[in-house]
Order: structure tokens, then sequence, then C-alpha cells
């Protein structure tokens, strides 16, 4: 089966962040169609050649080095390709390599594997990327293509739902007591995540899960509009409890007092997250209902600015230039590639090796992020440290 043509549970691992809270979400969406983007298409093509090189790796009878060679011959031929799918799915190789070969005898492996997770989620099931056992540790690791938005692999509740799926399988046979999570996303500069929890930890996820996935089965519970859960969700748009809440984030703040304190600036800047986005996807879903005939009181849709482009440019850059009207010269604009265009050109490696002398880090402009974030507060205020070396 086709990473494109996987079945998807209602109550699916890969949205279990979002139902997991907002229990009524999951019926909800079923209102709506599931779409496939571009880049989830591009993922599910890296995802596939991720597959074939860990298949090669472990059982080369299966997968051998001729039949992936081939393999990616045909994928080259999908417009969606890029041959930086083969750095990215090396990185990919190279995590799931180290931790084998880290192990104190050869890990039982399962590549792609479907897991059952319906003892605890009902008509729960998904597709693991690459499962490992070894001793008394369960391994579940999954590769993100995505380079958007970093995934923690941390009390991560698709990996667990996973783990709880594979343990399930496992469990006669292998005595299990503790679960790592690996999560490889190599588009991303720190896109390597990991965490370690005991058996007893995934069972208390496990009840957990189960008192919530009752709940969104049903269509029951409540519903918890955020940042995070409506990020993915295909209701947010209409959502009315993400109206509400948002609304009430924008315009129903209290009784303002003359200045607010950093406290409360802080407080309010994580409460309204989500306004901008919201407004965003209303703007949109009211633009359809207009361009579909409906009427969305207060609003209609016009024709945006024209743009001009030419019928053949070849021809116009021709007739200007015979006509003496310009010199061919001046129509043209040379400019140098971009440093991370160069660089893409190239490899990072071999750019590295040929003009990593003549690059040089300027400082970012200083953005405010929120205190999770993993980098480095800066501040304007120069501390005695640096009063002292400036003296000095």
């Amino acid at each position: 089966m086709g990473h494109d043509e996987r079945d998807h549970a209602l109550l699916s691992a890969s949205s279990a962040h979002r139902w997991l809270k907002c229990t009524k979400s999951a019926r909800l969406e079923e209102q709506f169609p599931d779409t496939t983007s571009e880049a989830a298409k591009e993922g599910t093509l890296a995802h596939e050649l991720a597959e074939l090189k860990v298949r090669n790796y472990f059982n080369p009878g299966d997968v051998s080095k001729r039949k992936l060679t081939f393999a990616i011959k045909k994928f080259k031929e999908d417009p969606l390709w890029d041959d930086e799918m083969l750095i990215h799915t090396d990185t990919y190789i190279d995590y799931i390599r180290d931790v084998s070969i880290k192990l104190p005898a050869t890990p039982f492996v399962e590549v792609e594997k479907r897991v059952d997770f319906s003892d605890y989620v009902p008509e729960g099931f998904g597709t693991a990327d690459c499962i490992m056992i070894q001793g008394n540790t369960l391994f579940v690791i999954d590769f993100k293509y995505g380079k958007g938005v970093p995934v923690s692999a941390e009390e991560n509740p698709q990996m667990m739902l996973y783990a709880l799926g594979a343990y399930e399988a496992c469990k006669i046979l292998y005595p299990i007591e503790r679960i790592r999570l690996g999560i490889v996303q190599p588009r991303l500069p720190d896109g390597i995540s990991e965490w370690e929890c005991t058996l007893e930890e995934l069972l208390q996820f496990g009840a957990y899960a189960k008192e919530r996935a009752t709940l969104a089965f049903a269509g029951e519970g409540e519903f918890a509009p955020g940042e995070k859960t409506c990020k993915f969700c295909r209701a947010k748009k209409q959502c009315r409890a993400r109206s509400d809440h948002n609304v009430k984030m924008a315009f129903n703040l209290g009784e303002l007092p003359p200045l607010i304190t950093k406290e409360e600036a802080g407080q309010r800047l994580l409460a309204m997250r989500d306004v901008v986005a919201y407004q965003k996807d209303l703007q949109e879903w009211a633009l359809s209902e207009c361009l579909a005939g409906n009427e969305v009181p207060g609003w209609k849709a016009v024709e945006g600015r024209r743009s001009r482009d030419w019928t053949d440019m070849d021809a116009a850059f021709e007739k200007l230039t015979k006509s003496g009207v310009v010199a061919e010269e001046i129509l043209w604009e040379k400019k140098p590639l971009t440093m991370a265009q160069v660089e893409k050109t190239i490899g990072k490696k071999d750019f590295a090796d040929a003009v990593g002398e003549f690059v040089t880090q300027k400082p970012g402009k200083p953005t405010l992020v929120e205190a999770s974030d993993k980098r480095h507060a800066i501040t304007n205020k120069v501390t005695a440290q640096e009063a002292f070396k400036e003296e000095n």
C-alpha cells in the first residue's frame, strides 16, 4: 500500500493533539472534506524513499541496492521530486543506523508497521515509520519531512499511541519496560528530538487517552479552541467555539486599566495568538461563499489588482531591440544567486569546504517569541561583565 493510500481513522494518531483536548472537534470535522496539500504530497514522496532506504539497510534481500536505485529513478519522474530528498532521507537512515548499532544486540525491526491501538481509542490504528525492540526497550521512530513547524518527541501523543499499539502487539514476546521515542525532521536545523518514558507512564497516558477518546468518538465533551488545536482542524473556519473564543480575546478583555503591566501584556499576547490566524481563515471562507453566489452581509467579492504579463517575451524584446527603442543589455538584469541558492546548488558540505571562510553570520533582527523557544534570550541592557570588558 502506498503512503498516500493509507486509511485514516476518525480518531487518528496524527490528530490526537487536537481531539485529546478538543473532544468535540473529531465529529465536527466529519462535515468537511479531507484535502491534501502540495507539501503533504511532497512529504509522501519523501516517506516512500525513506522507507525503501530503511528496508535496504535492514533487509537488503527484500529491497536490494538495484531495486532501490530503480525506485529512485522512478521517484525522479515525479514533478514534486527534489534532489535534497536524497540528503534528508540519508539523515533519517543515519539516525536509525546510529540507534541500532549502539544496542548490545541486533534489534527486532519493523518498517512502516500498521499498529492497532483500538484497546485505547475506538477503531484506533495507524502506521509507524520504524519500530525497534531490543531487550526491554521499545523504540518508535518517526520521519517528518515538514519544515514549517518543529515537532517535539516529548509526550508526543501521536508517537505514544503508536507505542501503545506496538506494545500491545509484542508484550507477550518481549519484557518491555522502557519506551524511547525519536522524531527525525531533517529539514530543520535542530531536527532530531528524543524522549524516553517508562512502561507505567505510557500506560497512564493510555488510560487518559481512552477516557478522552470515548468522549471524542461519541461527539461529546467540550470544545477547546486555541492556536495549536485549531491549526490543522478542517472545521476551523466555521467553528463557532473558535469564533466566540477569538472575539472574546479581541474585544472582551474586561475593564481596561489606564496602563497594563508586563505580566498582563505577556498573558494577553499568549491568549490572542490565534486571533490573526482566525481572521485570515474567516476571510478565506467568506470569500469562498461570496464566489459561490452566497451573500455574506457587509462583504462582497471583487476583482483584485490586475497584473500584466507577456504573451511572448522573446518576441517583444526582439522587436524593442530591432526597432532601436532600447539596447538589449538594458532589458536584462544580471543578479548573483543568493547564498542559500548557491548552497542548494552545490550542496552544504561542498559549500562549506569551498567558501565557508567567506561566510559570516550577521545578528538577526530582535523578535518576540514565547518563553518555551529554544533560542537564548537577548537584551539591550549592558551587564556588569560587558561593561567591564568595554572599560578595558
